[in-house]
This record gives C-alpha cells, structure tokens and sequence, in this order.
C-alpha cells in the first residue's frame, strides 16, 4: 500500500524536479546543511497549508521574539542569536514498526541528521501512549549553528501487552507492513547524500520533494472500524496504525519568552492546553526545555465503513507546539531535576485546590538550584562552554597554575557560555500528547512490558544512537582544553557544593 500525497505537498511527479537525479558536470553540489534547511522550509510550507492555526502559531512566535530582543538587548540572545532562534523548528511523527524506524533513519541521514536519545513514553503519563522514540538532528556544533532542525520520531510497541492483545497485534503487524511510507527512490537519494555530503541541485530538488510528500497527509480513505478500535486502546496507537502513512504531527517554532506566548495565542481565541510543560518560569537561569500548545483542531478525512461506502468525518489528532530551550544539564543536574520534579508532585497533590504545578514548582526550584548560570557551572550542573576572555590592555592572565573554576571565572579570567539543550523530555512530550487526547485509552499494567533502552532502539534503527549528555559532555571538554592550553595550565572543575556555589555567584558574573 503506496502513501499518496495531498494536493498541498510539492508534487514528487511535475516541474523541474522530476527530471532525472543524476550528477552533471558543474551542476551546484548542495550540502547536508542546505538540505536540511530547505527540508524544514518545505515541511513548514506544507504544514501551514494542511494546519492553518500554525502559522499564527510562526508569526506570534515571531513576534515574541523581535519584542524580547528590544526588551533585553544582547542577554536575549544568550542561548542563540535571534535568527537562528526565530528559524528553528523540530518536527514529529510516529511510524509503527522497527523497519518503518529503520527507514526514518535512512532517510534523515540523507540531511545530516542522526539519531540522539531515548525516550519511553509509555510510563511517562499516566494515559495510554505507547511509543519508544528518539530524535534525529545534527550533532556536530558547525552543523546545529548552520541549521538545529530536528524530528523526534515515536515508534508503536506493537508487542507490548499493557496495551495490544495478541489479534490485534498481529493485525497491526501486518497492516503497518503492507504499507509503504517512502519510495525506493527517495531513500537511494538519502543514502547518495550521506555518501557524497550532499547532492546535486537537480538530485537535491528531486529528494526534497519525495521526502515533503512523504510527510502529508493523507487523502485515502480510513477504515474505521480498524481506526476505532485502536482508538479505544491509544489515540496514538490510532494515528500510527490505523491510518494508511505517517504524516507530521507537529511542527514547533521556538521562542525566547513561551509565558507571553501563551497569553497572546490565548487572547487571540486560540484554545492552549491547561499549562506549559517542563521546568517552571522563575527568576534563574532557564535549564532544558518548556513547551506547550494549542488543542488539537478537527480536520476532514475520509473513512471507509464496514459495508464498503465512504463518508466524511474528521479527527483531532494533530496539533500546534512551541518551544523555549534553555541550559543542557549534566547528568547531577538531571538527577537534581527529576527530584525537583518529584517534590513538586508531592508538594502539589497536598496543596489547596486551585494551586497550579507551575507555582508549585517555582518555590521548589528557589529550594535547590543555583540562582545563576555561574552557580550552575560551579556546581557542575549545567554544561558550558569555557574560554579565555581578551584581557584589557596592561593586564594578565596569569593567575596561577593552581586556580580554580570560581577564581577564573569571578576574575573575569574565564569566561563560561552556556550549551543549549538541543533534547527532548520524556514527561513534557507525554504531557503534551495526553493534553491533546479526547480519552485515555486503555492499558492493563499487570501485564509484562516490552523492555527498551537505548541500546536496544539502536538495534531497531540499525545504527548506534548517540546519549545526549556524552554530546554535551565533549563539548564542554574540548572547550576547557582549548581554555587550559591558552592559559598554560589546568583548572580544577571539581563540582562545589551547592551552599558554596550560592556563595561564589554573588561575585561571578551571571
């Protein structure tokens, strides 16, 4: 079964880009970097036409931006210049077996993106939503600067018995197989880009295209019968096997400010799920990511019924997401983040009606982390990337062989520049799709779960997915190696108590 493409999608079949992808002489060699860019750009165009509440969603965003830069100057671009802020975007989409994975990450190798992270949804919330997933982008820090675009990628666990009896798995197996979500020929243009380091002009139009198309919707019919029992079990489960391709699910522009985000969309009528997701707004330093949306809207498809006519009906599965990226955190700032996140539950459920998550949290985050970027460097929290500031004219650099991070830093001899959080987290993405879900589903949880960590995803994917703390981790060395060689000597980064890391900031440069 062929997944057709809707009118909006660029057509694989007409103008220049049907031509024949073949190499000629001193046609334009199109990089890695430039694909993705333009993939991003075509996927927008297509979402926008098929979801028209994203691009207010873009132009908000857009506008939140421009007006946070004229509020705080050169601070607003500390975790990325506006350009690249009010440019980026990462998608998402479900597919429904390890071959269908196999071949997303065939597919996105063909624009430099690999795969990073494990993420299990399916204990993440307490509805039904049972996916494995992991995100493909870049990871070399040239490649993310030139373009960050990312598409976290769920895959179904059609074995595990929480949630699929066995007919219905197999029935599962074998529709999801029998379906086709890209062409041999745009996975052969994938696999010549990865060898090549791109494409020629001709080729480059060609993949963009069939790899757009390849991400519409939809327009064959749903049989829906089939739909409607997974639905009974997962709303997500439905949208990834009981439809006949996969398609994007959401398409999520960043922001610099996601509070006044979310109260312009809400002033223009726009309907936002109850809260923002992630870490809460407060006075310090923004760490790993927030995200929220708007409701899922109803969009017209047509289903096949039991005695064989079509009808038209409509479904509510895809959505509008943004986001607000903030400061990678190292694996002791993770485990200071989960605790954080559980006092907060704990301190929530015994609080009175009417307290929010997000107030609840805040007073937590006060308790416990650091007040400042350096702080969070001092207590070997956060990841950063150091370097050797210019000394004024007449002055040194020298301030010996035994200094310490918060001497380097509160001297203003070094300086530490925040990574961003390029990531996902599991808690936020399940809390965004359970916002967006009409029920619940079902699970028995006195069934055995399918196992999966990252190595066994790497197995599906076919090849090695890369653990985003390692990513940041080099970073961050290669950075104090460069600061240690043009000082002349090592510095001690032996992480501070937090209660000593308090006391330093107050002198250090935030």
């Amino acid at each position: 079964m062929s997944s057709p493409a809707t009118t909006s999608a660029p057509s694989p079949s007409t103008g220049p880009a049907a031509r024949t992808a073949t190499s000629e002489p001193g046609a334009r060699h199109v990089a890695q970097w430039e694909l993705r860019a333009r993939f991003a750009l075509s996927l927008a165009a297509l979402y926008g036409q098929e979801v028209p509440a994203y691009t207010t969603l873009v132009d908000v965003s857009r506008a939140v931006n421009e007006d946070f830069v004229a509020a705080h100057g050169a601070d607003a671009e500390r975790l990325g210049s506006i350009s690249r802020v009010t440019a980026e975007r990462h998608g998402a989409i479900r597919v429904g077996s390890p071959a269908e994975m196999a071949q997303v990450a065939r597919l996105f190798a063909g624009f430099g993106m690999h795969p990073v992270g494990f993420y299990d949804l399916r204990d993440a919330s307490a509805s039904s939503v049972p996916v494995v997933s992991t995100a493909f982008r870049p990871t070399d820090v040239d490649e993310l600067a030139r373009n960050p675009f990312r598409v976290f990628t769920s895959m179904l666990v059609t074995d595990d018995r929480r949630f699929f009896d066995a007919p219905t798995q197999e029935r599962l197996e074998a529709f999801v197989a029998a379906r086709e979500l890209f062409s041999p020929e745009a996975l052969a243009l994938a696999d010549r880009s990865v060898v090549e380091g791109g494409l020629d002009s001709d080729a480059a139009e060609r993949f963009l295209a069939l790899a757009t198309a390849s991400f519409a919707l939809s327009t064959e019919p749903i049989d829906r019968a089939w739909y409607d029992h997974l639905e009974a079990i997962s709303a997500v489960a439905a949208d990834i096997g009981g439809v006949p391709a996969t398609h994007i699910n959401h398409l999520t522009p960043r922001v610099l400010d996601i509070d006044d985000l979310y109260a312009r969309m809400s002033a223009l009528g726009v309907t936002m799920i109850p809260e923002i997701q992630g870490p809460p707004r407060w006075e310090g330093p923004d760490v790993l990511l927030r995200q929220t949306s708007f409701r899922a809207l109803a969009e017209p498809r047509t289903f096949r019924e039991p005695d064989g006519t079509t009808a038209s009906g409509e479904l509510r599965v895809r959505f509008g997401e943004v986001e607000q990226r903030g400061i990678a955190l190292t694996a002791a700032g993770r485990d200071l983040y989960d605790a954080m996140t559980a006092e907060a539950d704990r301190r929530l459920a015994d609080a009175p009606q009417g307290t929010t998550r997000v107030a609840v949290a805040a007073e937590v985050w006060r308790e416990h982390l650091p007040r400042t970027e350096t702080g969070l460097a001092l207590a070997g929290l956060g990841f950063f990337r150091f370097r050797v500031a210019e000394p004024p004219a007449g002055s040194s650099t020298d301030v010996g062989s035994g200094a310490t991070l918060a001497t380097l830093l509160e001297s203003g001899v070094l300086v530490a520049e925040p990574i961003v959080y390029e990531d996902f987290l599991p808690r936020s993405a399940a809390g965004i799709f359970q916002s967006n879900l009409t029920d619940e589903g079902s699970r028995d949880d006195d069934q055995l779960g399918t196992p999966y960590d990252l190595d066994r995803l790497s197995e599906v994917v076919g090849i090695a997915i890369a653990d985003p703390t390692d990513l940041y981790g080099a970073q961050q060395a290669a950075s104090l190696a460069e600061a240690e060689a043009a000082l002349g000597h090592p510095v001690d980064t032996t992480p501070v108590p937090l209660a000593a890391a308090a006391a330093a900031q107050e002198n250090a440069p935030a």
